[in-house]
């Protein structure tokens, strides 16, 4: 028995635009180890930086990257998706009636039964007591505002947002990509 042996699935590799930026922050831009070789193989990646892991086949060993980078840029999207979970990002995953932090949902500001749409401009992150109490109110009917106006959040504020969130686990070696406005040390 190995004592402190790092299993290949515990090796995921940051993977970088073609300038040195993660593809997304939050999700954080993570390929399995079986991805990241394959990429490899391929010619698509380069290695930046490598786990002490070594894989073995009956051929070769290889030693598991740790961060990758991209041949050929791929462009950013300019709009985010429209999605539940971008909605909380977007609201830092707040309610924005009481600030509260849990058992999250979204509300419609103009409720759908007075003829609010599913948008980024008429949806925001509520816990689920503040959206039964405004229910299908109007918000000047029961005096519930939110926080922020609704609006369709860039690409960017997205990625700031999710610097505030960051994962559970992050390997040294991608320390000097992930946050690049952060203070350096003297």
């Amino acid at each position: 028995m190995h004592h402190g042996a790092v299993a290949p699935e515990a090796c995921p590799a940051l993977v970088l635009n073609a300038d040195f930026r993660p593809l997304s922050y939050y999700p954080l831009s993570l390929w399995s180890w079986q991805d990241t070789i394959k990429a490899v193989f391929l010619d698509r990646v380069n290695i930046v930086s490598e786990y002490d892991r070594v894989v073995r086949s009956p051929t070769f060993e290889f030693r598991l990257p740790s961060v990758v980078s991209l041949k050929t840029y791929v462009k950013p999207s300019r709009t985010p998706a429209f999605t539940r979970f971008n909605v909380f990002l977007r609201d830092r995953f707040t309610c924005q009636y009481c600030g509260d932090h849990e058992d999250l949902t979204f509300d419609h500001v103009i409720p759908r039964s007075k003829g609010g749409q599913t948008t980024w401009e008429n949806v925001v992150t509520a816990c689920s007591p503040c959206n039964l109490a405004k229910g299908g109110y109007m918000p000047q009917d029961v005096r519930m505002h939110p926080a922020q106006k609704p609006q369709c959040p860039s690409v960017s504020q997205l990625h700031s947002n999710g610097r505030l969130f960051p994962p559970n686990y992050l390997h040294d070696s991608w320390q000097d990509y992930l946050y690049w406005d952060t203070e350096l040390d003297p």
